[in-house]
């Protein structure tokens, strides 16, 4: 009896490790479905990605600071032709 037992015993612990490798087979084949539907979708959402949104945000502060510059450097140029006409006409 106590052989039948251990026999038992082993053969019922040899199916559930037999299930739990199973299910972690499962559970990969569903996460990879899932992770190549949401994949998918986003694709199709035409969603912007990370880097090209910082190469854009980067470009824009750039342009910003250009602007900038050339907003100091044109009124320095108008100050100096202000100076001119105003010293021409006295």
């Amino acid at each position: 009896m106590t052989q039948t037992t251990n026999r038992l015993l082993d053969e019922l612990s040899r199916l559930m490790n037999d299930a739990a490798g199973a299910a972690q087979g499962v559970k990969r084949e569903i996460d990879a479905v899932v992770r190549h539907q949401a994949e998918r979708i986003l694709a199709d959402l035409d969603l912007v990605k990370r880097e090209e949104f910082e190469a854009v945000k980067e470009m824009a502060r750039l342009a910003r600071e250009e602007n900038e510059a050339l907003k100091a450097r044109l009124a320095s140029l108008e100050a100096k032709l202000g100076a001119r006409q105003g010293g021409a006409g006295t």
